[in-house]
């Protein structure tokens, strides 16, 4: 049996095929087209067609996708939505959306705060007014709505008012309605939490679109017998069904899985990965394994969420890096790049622009194109272009280290050939042979996680007995989302007292990882 692996990027759609051993056989880079599907098709031919694989054979298909971050950056393809909030009367001082782009606003054809949520210690707040959230859904079936995003006060210490709510939403408005609820989706804090939900439930055609669309992409090249995964960005995978109920999971899959890629490449469980693509250079830390995950809120398209993101820097350096030298004569890198088009724009392909693959290849570092057509930059010009690459790179270095101390370093993606093999800060430097297509091995070879998070009271519930359930909660997850019950483990632990709760509170956070389940 083979997997295939796919990893749609901004400039790059990339694809890879692994047997059994996880062993590649082939992989192809295909230039990422306006329309996604054509890349994707575009790279599933080129990859089919050079490994010669019997395509009865690919078991197991995965694909990462920016079309989620795309959707919510430029405003397209968002779902109508109601937004209900169960938090009345403490919460009414803060509508839903109060802080979103008024372009963005627009998604919500209804919100309402009505009465219900929990305080901190999971006493009630107020009852659930099921008779206002009844005659709200009411509302939405009439003007055809058909995605709903639920919160609540405290939900992740408590989420029946949630859960009630969904149930009557989907007795209302019939079983087929795409309800997102909150504490399935972010951490603490509402107002993010609610945010993050509101877009996951803005997301489900957008997701419908391209679990389908991929689908029907392998089966027109005759790939019928694959399970089909979607990447999520904790370097993990999803069933379809998982990704069409939370397709905000998708967004950042792209650079974890160039880390899960580099650490799989380069047999290291811990270090810094820098992935170079054509137009930014994103940095991540691979941790037991596994991609950090960010401390802090995230925004998204200009929207504060909480739920789960890596730690990733971005940083406008690519192998289409634009190169200009100022009147005074310094010499600036990026961040604007030719991307796509860098094989007609960059010099060494024939084109009028220099880019940092040019210097690349000025310097001796790359053989790509003509060396004869970048001959006229000068040693002065091409080593400011790459002291200004060495600076953007190892200032970002710097920014994920916990240290002062040099770490391991693992350079990966298609534009790598701008860096040199030694770096200020790296302890060490490893570059794999297949680091261009990081990113698509990273999908493929990826496992199934689930995290489980709750806020618990080790006064009321002794310890030990509190986590040991806490990680069976977090394997069922696993399990859920398309594991194997018996290759589930438990990858990662936090236990963190909260200090402002009363009794001996901690927030308890555990993620549990398994491979892949074949479902046929």
């Amino acid at each position: 049996m083979y997997k295939l692996g796919i990893d749609v990027g901004g400039t790059n759609t990339d694809a890879v095929i692994i047997d059994e051993d996880l062993k590649v056989v082939a992989s192809v880079k295909s230039h990422t087209t306006p329309d996604a599907y054509d890349g994707i098709l575009n790279a599933i031919r080129a990859v089919l067609e050079t490994s010669g694989v019997d395509r009865s054979q690919i078991g197991q298909a995965m694909l990462g996708t920016t079309q989620c971050t795309n959707a919510i950056v430029e405003r397209k393809h968002l779902s109508p939505i109601g937004v209900l909030r169960l938090g009345a009367p403490a919460t009414v001082g803060i509508p839903p959306m109060v802080d979103w782009a008024e372009d963005l606003k627009k998604i919500a054809v209804k919100t309402a705060v009505i009465g219900g949520g929990f305080e901190y210690d999971g006493k009630e707040l107020a009852p659930f007014d099921e008779e206002a959230a009844r005659a709200f859904f009411l509302e939405l079936k009439e003007k055809g709505v058909r995605s709903v995003a639920i919160s609540c006060v405290f939900s992740t210490v408590r989420n029946d008012h949630e859960l009630a709510a969904a149930k009557l939403c989907r007795e209302v408005m019939g079983e087929d309605v795409h309800v997102s609820v909150s504490s399935e989706i972010g951490s603490m804090g509402l107002i993010e939490r609610e945010n993050a939900t509101i877009l996951n439930a803005a997301l489900y055609q957008v997701a419908q679109s391209f679990t389908e669309g991929f689908a029907k992409s392998l089966a027109d090249e005759g790939i019928t017998n694959a399970d089909i995964y979607l990447s999520q960005n904790d370097g993990t995978l999803m069933t379809m069904d998982y990704a069409r109920r939370y397709p905000i999971l998708t967004i950042a899959c792209g650079p974890t899985n160039s880390i899960r890629g580099a650490s799989y490449l380069s047999k290291l469980k811990n270090a810094i990965v820098i992935d170079v693509g054509g137009t930014t250079t994103d940095l991540g830390v691979i941790q037991n394994g596994f991609p950090r995950e960010s401390g802090v809120a995230v925004t998204i398209g200009g929207v504060r969420t909480n739920f789960r993101m890596p730690d990733v820097i971005s940083i406008g350096l690519g192998g289409g890096s634009i190169v200009r030298q100022r009147p005074d004569g310094s010499v600036t890198v990026g961040p604007d790049s030719v991307g796509y088009e860098i094989t007609e724009k960059a010099l060494c392909f024939g084109g009028k622009v220099c880019t940092a693959t040019d210097i690349a290849v000025r310097l001796g570092m790359s053989g790509l194109g003509d060396k004869t057509r970048v001959a006229h930059l000068t040693e002065d010009f091409a080593q400011k272009a790459m002291e200004a690459i060495l600076a953007l790179v190892e200032d970002a270095v710097d920014a994920m280290k916990v240290s002062a101390d040099d770490v391991d370093v693992i350079l990966v993606g298609g534009g790598s050939i701008v860096l040199p093999a030694k770096l200020s800060g790296a302890r060490t430097l490893a570059k794999p042979a297949e680091g261009g297509v990081a990113n698509a091995i990273g999908s493929a070879i990826s496992k199934v996680s689930g995290t489980y998070e709750q806020l618990i009271d080790f006064s009321a519930h002794p310890r030990d007995e509190a986590l040991a359930q806490a990680k069976k909660e977090a394997a069922a997850l696993a399990v859920e989302a398309g594991a194997i019950p018996e290759t589930v483990e438990i990858i990662d632990v936090e236990d963190v007292p909260l200090a402002y709760y009363p009794g001996n509170t901690s927030r308890v956070k555990i993620k549990a990882a398994g491979d892949l389940s074949r479902k046929g």
